[in-house]
């Protein structure tokens, strides 16, 4: 008999369909049968000795919540949920389409893998789990629409205590990488110890979720670099490591970001579910991705009704080149401009295997093109695990790091450049300035004209802190919609008190004159926006929400926090209202 070994993850919802991830300990047919009546079923496809399925699931209701079981076989007993579960059932809430619902986004990112019960965990609690305990013993409203995971949601290169003595007992730790992942097996075991922790296993079978990498998720520093990149590549392990993390996430997270209707038609997919083993299809897919950044488009699109959110992948798609350094390549650069502006309604362009990205399959949710803006949509979101706005200060040192590294002050400043650049980790839109230029420019479009929308938010986390930022441009010349940075980071981790005093720093008036003498250093040209901070620093472990109804926009910032005689809650710090 087939049992449950990780999942269900509730992956794609809309108005009458649903996809549910599972990984299976053995090949068989997995089922999803919702107290509705709505069903689906799929086969298990095998990679690396493990077998996995994404389940269709049609037939819901617009605007109903039903709960769900899962089916291992043909006439198998439930396997989800779990006998004497704690948490309610798990349950597929679909949209109703509604001019006045509302949407709730929730969204940070770096989730460091909880400790056992019982052990004292150094950075404090996890403000996944924190929201898991919230909902299940609170109100539907406490409940959000989606979750966005934005990066970093399994540490390669930071393993915890309990992982290295298992990865200890499978191979020797003086041999490289060391107490890091070496493949595609340790990093299955990597998503078992985070998506097993029983709250947050509770949550993403209930709550949707959209996902996106970031550095850790293969290792600290990816792509950072041409220079970076040949150092990694002349290394004998490197090459097994980076195909591994880029197979595990295909599989784990980037496969159920797909629409039900971009899945049937993924070559990929199709090929995996048509052989008994596709290990080697995989591999050489990840192969193609490692070696060509626009062989694989790792962005998507998804339309919740009139928000619009792009998510952005700014680790596989950089070119490298240090005269040509760009945050995307061309062709992401294109697919993320024709997604901003596009009006057509029902295109969710999400492609795992090359392509264009832009689809028209009708399975959207209504956004439609009433001329200027985005195509009509009230809310634009744009998920980058990156920030876009910076402090001032690391803004400009990375502007001015990275004309060093181009040579602009000559060999011995790009060495030190260099190193800097790693050592800092100065990597982020700033640090393309083209990139950041190009970004700030569509952003400017978008939100400009009729039919523009009231919001455009840029979503990041890495920084493991919180704030938010607001541009303004030259002579009141900006966009008709409010433009905000909202940045959310970390779920579950920490942040030395020296780098706090610097967020801080960058923030100030004297950060912001110490900035001013690196751009005079690097000879280059300030930004053409300014910006500022309207909210934060907050540090701690936390989650930002914004709720989304109309053309109104409300954003809450939520941290876990020990109260004394009451336990772990999650705690309001921030509310305010945006548009």
């Amino acid at each position: 008999m087939a049992r449950l070994r990780l999942g269900p993850l509730l992956r794609y919802v809309d108005d009458s369909t649903a996809t549910v991830w599972v990984e299976t300990d053995r090949p068989c047919t997995a089922e999803v049968r919702c107290a509705d009546g709505a069903k689906g079923t799929a086969n298990t496809f095998q990679i690396a000795g493990h077998h996995y399925a994404l389940i269709p699931v049609s037939g819901l209701n617009p605007g109903t919540e039903t709960a769900y079981e899962v089916r291992l076989g043909d006439g198998g007993a439930p396997v989800w949920p779990l006998p004497d579960s704690p948490f309610p059932p798990s349950t597929i809430r679909t949209p109703g389409g509604g001019a006045d619902e509302a949407l709730r986004v929730t969204f940070g990112s770096c989730r460091w893998a909880a400790r056992p019960s019982g052990e004292h965990d150094p950075v404090g609690p996890d403000a996944l789990d924190t929201l898991a305990a919230r909902i299940a013993g609170g109100t539907a409203a406490d409940r959000p629409d989606v979750l966005l995971l934005l990066g970093d949601q399994v540490y390669a290169d930071n393993t915890s205590e309990a992982t290295r003595r298992w990865l200890a007992a499978r191979r020797n730790l003086n041999d490289p990488p060391g107490a890091q992942v070496a493949d595609y097996e340790e990093y299955t075991h990597l998503y078992y110890e985070s998506w097993l922790d029983p709250e947050v296993r509770w949550l993403l079978s209930t709550v949707p979720s959209c996902m996106i990498f970031d550095d850790h998720d293969v290792i600290d520093d990816w792509n950072t670099s041409a220079a970076w990149l040949a150092e990694m590549r002349a290394t004998p392990w490197w090459r097994e490591r980076v195909l591994s993390g880029l197979m595990s996430y295909w599989v784990y997270q980037h496969l159920g970001n797909l629409p039900p209707a971009e899945l049937e038609r993924d070559e990929l997919y199709a090929a995996l579910c048509a052989t008994p083993d596709g290990t080697d299809e995989l591999r050489a897919f990840a192969a193609a991705s490692d070696a060509d950044p626009g062989a694989t488009r790792w962005s998507y699109r998804r339309d919740f009704g009139r928000v619009r959110l792009l998510m952005v992948d700014t680790r596989a798609a950089r070119v490298l080149d240090e005269q040509n350094r760009a945050m995307i390549d061309p062709d992401e650069a294109r697919w993320l401009r024709e997604q901003a502006l596009d009006g057509a309604g029902g295109a969710e362009g999400a492609s795992g295997t090359g392509g264009a990205g832009v689809t028209d399959d009708g399975g959207g949710t209504g956004v439609t093109d009433d001329g200027g803006g985005a195509g009509g949509c009230d809310h634009l979101l744009i998920g980058t695990s990156l920030p876009w706005l910076l402090p001032h200060l690391i803004h400009d040192a990375e502007g001015w790091n990275a004309a060093m590294c181009r040579g602009e002050r000559g060999a011995r400043w790009a060495r030190f450049g260099e190193n800097l650049r790693r050592r800092s980790d100065l990597e982020h839109w700033a640090a393309f300035p083209s990139s950041f230029d190009a970004l700030t420019s569509l952003i400017a479009e978008v939100g400009t004209g009729e039919g523009a929308p009231a919001t455009v938010c840029v979503l990041s986390g890495d920084v493991h802190h919180a704030y938010i930022a607001e541009p303004t441009w030259p002579d009141g010349g900006g966009p008709d919609a409010r433009v905000l940075q909202l940045t959310c980071s970390p779920v579950h981790n920490s942040i030395p008190a020296s780098i706090k005093l610097g967020f801080h720093f960058g923030w100030s008036r004297a950060g912001r004159a110490l900035g001013r003498r690196f751009v005079r250093h690097a000879r280059i040209k300030r930004a053409a926006i300014n910006w500022r901070k309207t909210g934060g620093p907050w540090f701690g472990n936390q989650l930002m929400t914004l709720t989304l109804r109309g053309r109104s926009a409300e954003v809450r910032l939520d941290q876990a926090q020990v109260v004394k005689g009451v336990g772990v809650r999650l705690a309001t710090t921030q509310e305010s209202r945006l548009s």
